[in-house]
């Protein structure tokens, strides 16, 4: 059950990255980008479109994440304690902060793509993007990293 609901997690994370990373992507690429360019092609794509699909897919990771907690402390943390992993311990501690942190700013995330390219919350906008990209970016990471150094659901 828990390599299942591991895998499921996984599977709703690299959806995240891909489209907090496209969206991320978008939101500074150059206004004006040569349509056939790396840029443009991010450009090409409403980036407020991604958004609805960005704040399920974190709620959904993040629901998932929670229960895999369960596992995670029970059969993997003392393991990891046993064998003195500290870093891993700490980082994935750092991540669970960093992740109720995004939980946090995900409303004013949702309010400001909601309101459209009008200009007004342009930077707002970008900063919650960057601060969720790198909050999936770094919990995906780290999640990873600790399932390989621990060898959960195995």
């Amino acid at each position: 059950m828990a390599t299942t609901l591991l895998i499921l997690h996984g599977l709703v994370a690299v959806a995240l990255i891909g489209a907090i990373t496209h969206q991320t992507l978008a939101t500074f690429a150059p206004l004006i980008a040569k349509p056939h360019s790396f840029f443009g092609r991010f450009r090409a794509v409403p980036s407020a479109g991604f958004t609805n699909a960005i704040v399920i897919l974190y709620l959904i990771s993040t629901l998932l994440g929670a229960v895999i907690y369960l596992y995670f402390k029970l059969d993997l943390q003392p393991s990891l304690e046993r064998d003195r992993h500290w870093h891993a311990l700490g980082f994935f501690d750092l991540k669970e902060d960093f992740v109720a942190i995004g939980l946090g700013a995900l409303p004013a995330y949702w309010f400001c793509w909601r309101e459209g390219a009008n200009g007004q919350n342009h930077q707002i906008r970008a900063v919650l993007t960057v601060l969720l990209a790198f909050i999936v970016w770094w919990a995906f990471l780290v999640g990873h990293v600790v399932n390989n150094v621990g060898g959960f659901g195995s």
